[in-house]
């Protein structure tokens, strides 16, 4: 599955004599988040210093560059742009001095009025220097009247909505922010003295921190030399948290809400398995990211796993292609089938997701060359029917093959003999299954259609109500 893309991962450490080195390791365990560009801002005797350019982390960073951003505190970014073009001017974290003096933003998720908020904010004489979201965010805390920072920030992101988890970092603090319907995921947790956030748990295993707990939806959290100080200030609403993270996204080591990641992803694999039965051979995962949800199918139905297709780890965002054309050439790159493996065999083909269906046809076609006697696609979400506004790349409506057609018109594009999804009650019902918590709070709207907390078409005349007060305040 290689049609959507997580907009970006966030990372921060505070009171650690190695804090840029361990951004550094953070952003490595997170780069799945965002493989466009990497930043890392380190603060040191009350200045902020940053460095940010184009790349995977590992080719962004190098000894000589770390030794540049010293300091006990830090924070960084690495990003997929969905909100912004894929510029330099557009790598996080952002940095800006104002009145305070200086401040570095690092965002995950996406503002579904940041369009209209920017508009207001040009037209009242504002000059932006990218092209992103969270730059409004900054605009809008230079805008406050308030006194201190934790305020400022408040009274701004009560003027923005969408999803976001945030890390900022000032001469002073570090800040990290979840919005009050949690869409977006962030951690806290601890090593030794140094406090320490991220958008997943796997980043505080690599550096051998404890996972303390979730930031809170709606929590804002300050750390200085003084300590740590939790503040809840914004209106309680329910909690819609992204449960694609579960499906995609999040590395399967990861723990989420209280739940493992990888045992979710086999508990929808069972749970398809109960739904979308099929008599076969095997059971072959589309690596990598449909082998947890093909183990949970095999060991629910007793059909045996097997390993059918081999993925190349070693292929980087661009290749050169070559004159002649070659077909499926750019599935061929990532992906290889066993053929002695799948040869005069009935297949279970499982994946996670199938966006425009053009991936799956083409893996479908290398299973059929193969000698694979039957293939039956198992998929283990919904069909994804909607956009996502939320901090996800999508493709738009009209691009999303499952917005146009049935599953039995999907499945004959693809030319699978047969075609199975997991049903949304299904997909929550194996989500909540695998700890005690049951929370069923989760954003589907790439699966329903049902935005938590809007999209953005229907922002601009409340958002207009809203920069009447800012106007009035000035």
């Amino acid at each position: 599955m290689f049609d959507l893309h997580e907009e970006c991962g966030i990372f921060g450490v505070f009171g650690h004599p190695e804090a840029s080195n361990l951004a550094y390791l953070g952003l490595y365990a997170i780069q799945h988040r965002g493989q466009e560009s990497a930043g890392i801002v380190s603060m040191s005797d009350k200045k902020l210093y940053n460095y940010k350019n184009m790349g995977l982390v590992a080719d962004v960073f190098n000894k000589d560059v770390l030794k540049n951003l010293p300091g006990e505190a830090a924070i960084g970014h690495v990003r997929y742009s969905t909100t912004g073009l894929n510029e330099m001017k557009n790598i996080q974290p952002f940095v800006v001095d104002y009145s305070m003096g200086s401040i570095a933003v690092a965002h995950n998720g996406n503002l579904i009025n940041s369009n209209i908020i920017r508009d207001e904010l040009e037209a009242h004489g504002a000059i932006f220097q990218s092209t992103m979201d969270t730059e409004v965010i900054i605009h809008l805390i230079s805008h406050s009247k308030q006194r201190h920072l934790k305020e400022k920030i408040v009274e701004a992101l009560k003027y923005i909505k969408g999803a976001y988890s945030l890390l900022f970092l000032s001469n002073k603090k570090m800040i990290a922010v979840r919005d009050p319907s949690g869409l977006r995921p962030l951690v806290l947790g601890k090593l030794n003295d140094a406090w320490v956030v991220s958008s997943e748990s796997c980043a505080l295993d690599l550096i051998e921190a404890e996972l303390v707990r979730e930031v809170e939806p709606g929590e804002i959290i300050i750390i200085d030399e003084n300590g740590f100080q939790s503040y809840k200030p914004f209106e309680k609403v329910k909690e819609t948290f992204c449960i694609f993270e579960y499906i995609y996204f999040a590395r399967p080591d990861s723990i989420m809400q209280n739940k493992d990641v990888y045992e979710v992803r086999k508990q929808l694999g069972r749970q398809l398995a109960t739904e979308q039965p099929v008599e076969a051979d095997y059971v072959i995962p589309v690596p990598d990211s449909g082998i947890p949800a093909a183990i949970g199918y095999s060991q629910e139905i007793g059909i045996p796993f097997e390993l059918g297709i081999i993925r190349n780890h070693y292929v980087g965002r661009t290749f050169i292609e070559p004159r002649q054309s070659i077909r499926g050439f750019g599935v061929k790159i990532k992906l290889n089938s066993l053929k002695k493996a799948l040869q005069g065999k009935r297949i279970v083909l499982v994946d996670d997701s199938i966006v425009r269906s053009t991936t799956s046809k083409k893996i479908i076609r290398m299973m059929r060359n193969a000698g694979a006697k039957e293939v039956h696609m198992r998929i283990s979400s919904p069909p994804t029917k909607h956009p996502c506004f939320y901090g996800i790349d999508t493709p738009s409506k009209d691009e999303l093959i499952a917005s146009s057609h049935s599953i039995d018109e999907i499945g004959k594009k693809i030319s699978a003999d047969s075609l199975g999804y997991l049903s949304i009650k299904g997909l929550r019902s194996a989500v909540d299954r695998v700890s005690s918590e049951k929370t069923d709070c989760y954003c589907d709207a790439c699966f329903s259609g049902k935005y938590p907390i809007g999209c953005p078409k229907k922002q601009r005349k409340e958002q207009l109500e809203l920069f009447k007060q800012i106007s009035m305040k000035k």
